[in-house]
C-alpha cells in the first residue's frame, strides 16, 4: 500500500457530525457507520477505506477483538507457509503472531510492511459492511472467527486493563466496575461492536458466498484443531497432501500453534509490540467458559435476553446456541449449561 496521508480537516469535519465519544473502560469510542470505532484508530480506518487495494490472492482474517485473532493468525501463517519454513524454523518461534500478520487498520501507520507471507495475510476487526470495497469485490478470501461473547468480554476486559497505557486517555483515572463495562457491552458499545452486528455481517457474507468467506467458531477449533487446520487449508486452496498428513504435518502445526506452546515461547513472555501492547497480554488463559468465574447468573440471564432479541430469526442464533446462549441449571448458582 502506498503511504499517503489522510487530510486532517476531513477528520475534523467528520467528528463534528458524530456524537461525542463514549468511553469503554477508559477508551474513547465513536459511533461511525453503525459501529463503534476506537477514536484513536478512526483516521487509520478512513485511510484504509479510501486507499487499500486488495489483491485476489490476499487472505483476510476478520474478528471482533479477543475472539481468537492471535490464534487464527498463527494457524493461518503456518498453514500458508508450511512449504517455506520447516516447523523448527517457523518465524512464530521468534516473533509474536501480530508481528507476522499486520492489521489492515494499521498499515498506514506502519508504512508499507515487508509482508513475510505470499500470499499476503492481513487481519482486521472492521465489520464486513465497512471493509474497503476492494476486499468485497476482489477474489480475496476471508476467514472469520467468532467466540462466545461472554468469554470475549472477559478476555477483552483483562486485555484492555493490562494495556491501559495504550488505549486509555490520561483523563480517565480509574477502571470501570465490572457491571459498568458489562452494561455497555450488552448495549453493543465495545470496540468494533455491536458484536451481534459484527457476527451477522460476516455470517450473511458466508451464506452469500461460502467460497469467499469461511465462518469459524473458537470453541470448534478448541474441540478439534486438526480438523479445522485441514479445513482452513482447503478453503485457502492449499489442502494438505496425503504425504503431508502421513508425515504428521497437521499435528505438528497444531502443536506449534497451541495456546500453551505460544504462551511459553520467550518472545511472547515479555516485551512489547511496536504499538506498545504487552506481548504476554495476548496469552492469558484461552479457556472456554471462563466467563463463569467472573459473571453472575443475573448478568448471564440478561445477556441471554440480549442475544435472543438481537439475533432472533437469524441462523447465527442457532450457531451461538452452543457457545453463547446459556441458561442456569436448577439448584446451582455457578454451574451453567449450553442450551441445545
Amino acid at each position: 500500500m502506498e503511504k499517503k496521508d489522510y487530510p486532517k480537516d476531513e477528520i475534523h469535519e467528520l467528528l463534528q457530525t458524530l456524537d461525542p465519544p463514549t468511553y469503554y473502560d477508559g477508551s474513547p469510542l465513536v459511533k461511525y457507520n453503525d459501529f463503534w470505532s476506537p477514536l484513536q484508530f478512526l483516521r487509520r480506518l478512513l485511510y484504509t477505506q479510501r486507499y487499500f487495494e486488495a489483491k485476489d490472492d490476499d487472505v483476510i482474517l476478520a474478528s471482533v477483538p479477543k475472539s481468537g485473532t492471535t490464534w487464527l493468525k498463527a494457524l493461518s501463517f503456518s498453514i500458508v507457509n508450511r512449504t517455506v519454513y520447516t516447523i523448527d524454523q517457523n518465524p512464530l518461534l521468534t516473533c509474536n503472531p501480530h508481528a507476522l500478520v499486520p492489521f489492515l487498520e494499521h498499515l498506514q501507520h506502519e508504512g508499507n510492511p515487508g509482508f513475510i507471507s505470499t500470499p499476503r495475510i492481513i487481519a482486521t476487526h472492521i465489520p464486513f459492511n465497512n471493509v474497503p470495497d476492494s476486499i468485497r469485490e476482489s477474489k480475496c478470501r476471508i476467514i472469520y472467527i467468532c467466540r462466545n461473547p461472554l468469554d470475549q468480554f472477559i478476555s477483552g476486559r483483562h486485555f484492555y486493563q493490562e494495556n491501559n497505557h495504550v488505549f486509555r486517555e490520561n483523563k480517565v483515572e480509574k477502571d470501570f466496575e465490572l457491571c459498568e463495562a458489562f452494561d455497555l457491552f450488552c448495549q453493543g458499545i465495545y470496540p468494533y461492536g455491536p458484536f451481534w452486528d459484527h457476527m451477522l455481517g460476516y455470517w450473511n457474507a458466508h451464506l452469500k458466498n461460502p467460497e469467499k468467506v469461511l465462518f469459524l467458531k473458537y470453541e470448534d477449533l478448541k474441540g478439534d484443531i486438526a480438523l479445522y487446520i485441514k479445513k482452513i487449508a482447503e478453503f485457502l486452496g492449499c489442502p494438505f497432501s496425503v504425504e503431508e498428513e502421513k508425515q504428521g504435518l497437521v499435528e505438528e502445526i497444531a502443536k506449534l500453534c497451541s495456546f500453551e506452546n505460544l504462551k511459553n515461547l520467550e518472545v511472547n513472555k515479555s516485551g512489547y509490540l511496536s504499538n506498545g501492547v504487552k506481548s504476554s497480554s495476548f496469552f492469558r488463559k484461552g479457556e472456554v467458559r471462563d466467563w463463569g468465574n467472573y459473571l453472575s447468573p443475573a448478568m448471564a440471564q440478561r445477556f441471554q435476553k440480549v442475544m435472543y432479541s438481537k439475533l432472533e430469526g437469524s441462523e447465527v442464533l442457532w450457531i451461538t446456541s452452543h457457545s453463547a446462549i446459556l441458561s442456569l441449571q436448577k439448584n446451582s448458582k455457578k454451574t451453567w449449561r449450553h442450551l441445545n
